[in-house]
């Protein structure tokens, strides 16, 4: 079994958990659902669910209706899942500022803890 694990910046804000919040009851049932998903499956947990966009960074992806859910995180050493970033999906391709935006959060992530273990 996967550990999952919400990316917390240095101010202790974790952007994934306050996009949970910020979903109704049903898209929230729906993404924690996922992430469940990931939990038990890890990496073997493919499309529809999950997608491998680049350079180490995936997302899992939910619907409800038309709204597309979508929580980008990257995977770590010990069988870990760092969960970074959510929103909901308006276009066919995911945003090119969210990608980017996982990827500073897991080089913030991965710096932190390399300080703290080493």
């Amino acid at each position: 079994m996967l550990t999952i694990e919400f990316y917390k910046n240095e101010k202790g804000e974790m952007p994934v958990k306050a996009y949970i919040d910020s979903l109704d009851v049903k898209r929230r049932a729906k993404v924690l659902r996922t992430i469940g998903l990931l939990k038990k499956n890890g990496k073997f947990l493919k499309e529809p669910e999950s997608k491998y966009l680049e350079d180490g960074i995936l997302e899992l992806r939910s619907k409800v209706g038309n709204d597309l859910s979508r929580i980008l995180f990257f995977y770590c050493e010990g069988n870990k899942a760092v969960l970074t970033n959510g929103f909901t999906k308006k276009q066919q391709k995911t945003p090119r500022t969210q990608i980017e935006k996982a990827k500073r959060y897991r080089a913030d992530y991965l710096s932190r803890e390399v300080k703290s273990n080493g």
